[in-house]
């Protein structure tokens, strides 16, 4: 069956509390750099391919990857964070001075909503993930190694536990409680196989390489 590690970026600007730019250009901090690194080491097989988000932070973490399997091919997919809040919200903020924002974001629990005109909706992140799960479960290669975000990734994760895509109200206040419940650090595997009628199966969070 085919194998799909989700690797989350390593830590950014943003996850260490530091003023930010844009929610794309969240760079890496020399912590997450390190975490990078940590990386390829566990990957021993070459993947028949690497899957990166647009958003800088992850491309940054598959670098040293990229670099360990240069014959592998690399594809940007549409696997970014889900980044719900207005762009504009990020100009030289913190999470913490965002945070009033996002609570109340999760507070008016509306999966229709784009916050300031240009956040992601639920809706949309809903989309995407199915999207996602479509195209892997179609695709020949048999080990992809996919970087991307926490906030995404657990919308993954979730949709599979609950068996559902659906972008209701109900399903978006679950999520904000899977979110708060089960963290997923910086550059921890997602490792997950994919049976032939497209069901996802998942072996939990691998961080051993993290560890000192």
């Amino acid at each position: 069956m085919p194998v799909v590690w989700f690797i989350r970026h390593g830590e950014s600007e943003s996850n260490a509390n530091l003023k930010t730019t844009h929610p794309a250009e969240s760079a890496l901090t020399a912590q997450g750099y390190e975490e990078a690194i940590k990386v390829p080491p566990v990957i021993t097989q070459q993947p028949d391919l690497i899957v990166v988000s647009p958003y800088l932070r992850a491309r940054q973490t598959a670098v040293p990857t990229i670099e360990k399997f240069p014959n592998t091919a690399v594809e940007t997919w549409p696997v970014e964070e889900f980044t719900y809040l207005h762009p504009g919200e990020y100009e030289d903020t913190t999470g913490a001075e965002r945070w009033p924002a996002a609570k109340a974001y999760w507070e008016g629990n509306d999966p229709q909503l784009k916050h300031g005109g240009a956040g992601e909706s639920f809706v949309e992140l809903m989309v995407r993930v199915q999207a996602l799960q479509t195209r892997l479960a179609q695709h020949p290669a048999d080990f992809i190694v996919m970087f991307s975000h926490g906030l995404f990734l657990r919308a993954v994760l979730h949709s599979n536990i609950v068996g559902s895509y659906e972008a209701t109200a109900l399903q978006m206040e679950r999520y904000r409680h899977f979110v708060w419940a089960v963290h997923m650090p910086n550059c921890a595997i997602l490792k997950a196989t994919i049976a032939a009628n497209g069901r996802f199966t998942f072996s939990g969070y691998d961080t051993i390489h993290l560890t000192d």
